[in-house]
């Protein structure tokens, strides 16, 4: 059997049920493991141990009792800006006024009902703005397959900390790319859902929150628990029967589009492209039919999009005091900085640019039962990047494949492909039909059986 800190959360929940191990113990075992990875990766934000234990000891209570909830005893981290209540909610940024929260957001809610331990918070880049591990407030956030590359983000201490082994279970969140970037780079499972599909405050257009495992598996069994319905969100989606864990399905007969050029932003790089190319060979193989898609969406959208994502920071950065504003990162400040030379005019065009990417990502996928493309064109980058092109004026050159799927509310998810020459994961995008998540789910774990064999896991340094 793997250490108890590797075991997937269904290994886990079976363990507990049968009396072999208990969550004070494989807590104990995750907490000594994250100690041996912490000096290298710092992924976690106010990891708190005493709490962790005291919470494994009311599971194990309940286990005892015949009384276990869903995820009972199931190590969690979650992402520093989903509220935790009596935790601050510093979003990356040392310019942020650091207030302890007095409630769960609806995912922090949902994992404290279902029994899972909290073990930490995970790190993320200022605002969240950045596909990286850098920001102003948290140490800088490393690879945990090679410690001088970059995880990506904004989920970057999720994406680590998953492929770590800090336990099973970890909740990201995604605007445009956030879980997907990661989970690519990082090598593990992360799904994009469907846009209300798990309820969240604060509630945005295309953001979301959603699961970063080790397998498809162990995602949909987070999201039997975090797609229950929360009045909250104003944005979320009505309660369905759906069986999260009815994951067979033969992909024969399937119509898979390949995506492979996104219109716009850096050119793919030879190995991203070849893994993609082999997945669809292998979805071809098994008897789906593969049909090239062309790049439907452009610059402009990508830019129109970009300028009002810069005005609506900026006129946060603006509302700050000088000297706290004065804190945050130079690279996020010098991107948003643009969005105060820009007219109404400008601004109103630019967000229009949402509802022109989601009609053209809406149209090109519907013939499709999903659609195959890279995550990102590019292998990886160097952890003190703040993005793949280190250029605030070119900041968002590697989200061609992930953004229109958070504009279009489509489930979109990144699964490991393979690996690089210098040992990096590479993976696979499958974006569905809306509201289809649970196909991309069968899709994903489909794949995760035709795909060729995954390397070990990362281990600590030494």
């Amino acid at each position: 059997m793997s250490a108890l800190h590797a075991l997937a959360a269904t290994e886990l929940l079976a363990l507990y049920r049968r009396g072999d191990a208990s969550p004070v113990e494989v807590t104990r075992a995750v907490l000594a493991h994250v100690d041996r990875w912490e000096p290298h990766l710092k992924a976690t934000y106010a990891l708190d141990a005493d709490k962790a234990l005291a919470q494994a000891r009311e599971s194990e209570a309940r286990w005892r009792r015949g009384e276990p909830h869903a995820l009972d005893g199931v190590p969690v981290t979650i992402k520093e800006n989903i509220a935790t209540e009596s935790q601050p909610v510093p979003l990356g940024s040392a310019a942020t006024e650091l207030v302890a929260s007095t409630w769960d957001a609806p995912p922090a809610a949902r994992m404290r009902e279902a029994g899972a331990v909290l073990v930490a918070k995970t790190t993320m880049p200022d605002y969240g703005m950045l596909s990286s591990g850098t920001s102003s407030f948290h140490p800088l956030t490393r690879n945990p397959w090679h410690l001088a590359c970059n995880p990506g983000g904004s989920s970057a201490g999720a994406g680590a900390a998953a492929a770590a082994g800090y336990g099973p279970l970890h909740i990201g969140t995604d605007i445009g790319g956030s879980i997907r970037l990661p989970a690519c780079w990082c090598g593990v499972f992360g799904l994009k859902p469907s846009l209300g599909r798990i309820p969240i405050k604060p509630s945005y257009a295309g953001r979301v929150a959603g699961p970063m495992t080790r397998s498809v598996t162990d995602a949909a069994l987070m999201l039997r628990t975090l797609v229950q319905p929360d009045w909250r969100d104003s944005m979320s989606l009505p309660p369905e029967p759906i069986d999260w864990l009815d994951l067979e399905r033969d992909v024969k007969g399937l119509r898979i589009g390949l995506l492979r050029d996104a219109g716009w932003g850096l050119p793919v790089e030879r190995e991203v492209l070849g893994a993609v190319d082999a997945a669809a060979t292998a979805f071809g193989a098994a008897g789906a039919r593969v049909d090239e898609v062309k790049p439907f969406t452009t610059r402009e959208m990508a830019e129109g999009i970009e300028r009002f994502w810069q005005l609506r920071l900026w006129l946060d950065l603006v509302a700050l005091p000088a000297a706290r504003r004065a804190l945050a990162l130079p690279f996020i400040v010098a991107w948003a900085e643009r969005g105060a030379t820009l007219t109404g005019e400008q601004v109103f065009r630019g967000q229009a640019q949402m509802q022109a990417m989601r009609d053209a990502a809406v149209a090109a996928c519907q013939p499709y039962h999903a659609v195959l493309s890279p995550v990102t064109p590019v292998v990886s980058f160097p952890a003190e990047w703040p993005a793949p092109t280190n250029d605030p004026s070119r900041s968002l050159e590697h989200i061609g494949f992930t953004l229109p799927y958070n504009m279009s509310e489509q489930p979109a998810c990144s699964v490991n492909a393979g690996y690089a020459s210098n040992g990096m994961p590479i993976g696979l995008q499958i974006a569905g039909r809306r509201f289809d998540d649970l196909g991309v789910l069968r899709i994903a774990r489909a794949f995760e059986r035709m795909r060729p064999a995954q390397r070990a896991w990362p281990e600590p340094p030494g």
